[in-house]
């Protein structure tokens, strides 16, 4: 029997080129060369042919967060490689979530086009299930009409580090989301223009960001349904501003009520498939959840995992600040925002009496239909003592958060009660 010999690792190969940079060298070698190299990254080389190489460009990422930015002022920040970091509630108490205030999370390095603004022989690739593929330029993205809106963003694992038992995978608190304003391109005018056929099913969308490490580029999917809707944008702008490098320059996927994995950054094609997405984050137990309750600790089986898509409803005390002191008698305001994905909050309640009693806050609408909801109330505690806001969101179906996490293996959708700490001094 012959004895299997591992992929060398291309990354580690091009180290030991000699008296060339990686760029030069890559740039001297042909296309056919480069492709049997980069064959080594496995299932996901064909993005990286006709999203990069078709167009002269390599795949190389920046492995400094400082290059763009990064961290921003006061972030929990949890790795720097790939870089993810996270705020505090208290610092997401504006209506408007702003750029110095978003969450970032990333899967690996940020993408040295991203960095440099570099928009030269940048493409955005329409493929697969349509009748004209399309390679488009910021030039004739712009030539789309643009809309505007404000959209809640969260990681799917916002909450993970809530769970019980621990599950593995970046321990967010509560932080890592946000509802800042988009300005792009409906995918669906772009979808339309490429001429979608009958048989399309799912977008696979992939970016700049390819792993150093040899893996696999990160690529997820959306049904064709909501890569139809009139919500779904491709950003070109953040908060009035050219998309920053932590996320997503020059393009990037808003996916308004789903999950933030879904919401592709650095974005270079769309794959237009006849079936559901196939790449490593969308098998397995990547952004699936079970498919009915299972016990804390309990792995069900593959086969028994949905792939996750919508927000459940979930509420944010961003006003009082956790551990703060207040005077016996003193006014405290309440304030917070609340999201439910595709469905609408219906009220928020707060108690003060660990549960025992509620009583309702005021609502305020959103600006549209999937930017958050704001809600305020105001307190007077007259004992002193230890005291926990608590706040729960109801949506419009009658959903309302949980007062315990259930649990699922890689700690998804968490969306458990927000719990806020204070104390009332004589």
């Amino acid at each position: 029997m012959k004895k299997r010999m591992s992929k060398p690792n291309f990354t580690d190969w091009l180290e030991t080129v000699p008296d060339s940079t990686r760029r030069d060298f890559l740039a001297k070698l042909g296309k056919s060369t480069l492709l049997a190299g980069l064959g080594m990254f496995g299932a996901g080389c064909e993005a990286v042919d006709r999203g990069l190489l078709d167009r002269g460009l390599m795949p190389i990422v920046l492995e400094n967060p400082q290059a763009a930015g990064l961290p921003k002022p006061d972030m929990l920040v949890h790795t720097e490689q790939p870089f993810n970091g996270e705020f505090a509630p208290h610092l997401l108490n504006d209506d408007v979530t702003p750029t110095e205030r978003h969450f970032v999370r990333n899967n690996s390095g940020i993408p040295e086009r991203a960095i440099n603004k570099d928009l030269r022989d940048w493409q955005l690739v329409i493929d697969g299930e349509v009748h004209k593929e399309l390679a488009l330029s910021m030039d004739d993205l712009e030539r789309f009409p643009q809309v505007t809106i404000e959209v809640v963003v969260e990681c799917a694992g916002n909450g993970r580090g809530l769970f019980l038992p621990e599950v593995s995978g970046t321990p967010w608190q509560r932080g890592a989301v946000a509802c800042s304003e988009w300005t792009g391109v409906r995918l669906r005018d772009v979808l339309q223009a490429a001429g979608v056929k009958p048989s399309a099913v799912y977008t696979g969308n992939y970016g700049g960001d390819v792993p150093n490490d040899g893996s696999e580029p990160f690529s997820r999917d959306i049904p064709i349904e909501k890569a139809m809707d009139a919500h779904t944008l491709i950003a070109l702008k953040m908060n009035g501003e050219t998309l920053p490098a932590a996320h997503g320059f020059p393009a990037r996927l808003i996916v308004p009520g789903w999950i933030g994995s879904a919401m592709q950054k650095w974005l270079n094609r769309i794959w237009v498939r006849d079936r559901v997405h196939d790449s490593g984050k969308m098998s397995g137990y990547s952004y699936r959840i079970p498919a009915y309750p299972t016990p804390p600790g309990h792995k069900p089986p593959a086969e028994d995992m949905v792939i996750a898509t919508a927000w459940q409803v979930k509420s944010l005390i961003t006003q009082p600040q956790s551990g703060l002191q207040f005077d016996a008698g003193t006014p405290i305001k309440v304030r917070g925002h609340a999201w439910a994905g595709e469905n609408q909050v219906d009220k928020v309640m707060i108690s003060t009496d660990f549960g025992l009693q509620w009583q309702e806050t005021r609502l305020i609408p959103p600006s549209n239909t999937y930017a958050w909801f704001h809600w305020e109330t105001e307190l007077t505690l007259a004992n002193r003592g230890y005291y926990e806001i608590w706040a729960r969101a109801y949506d419009d179906t009658g959903a309302a958060q949980p007062f315990t996490q259930p649990w699922n293996p890689k700690g998804y959708l968490g969306n458990v009660i927000h719990r806020v700490p204070i104390s009332i001094i004589a």
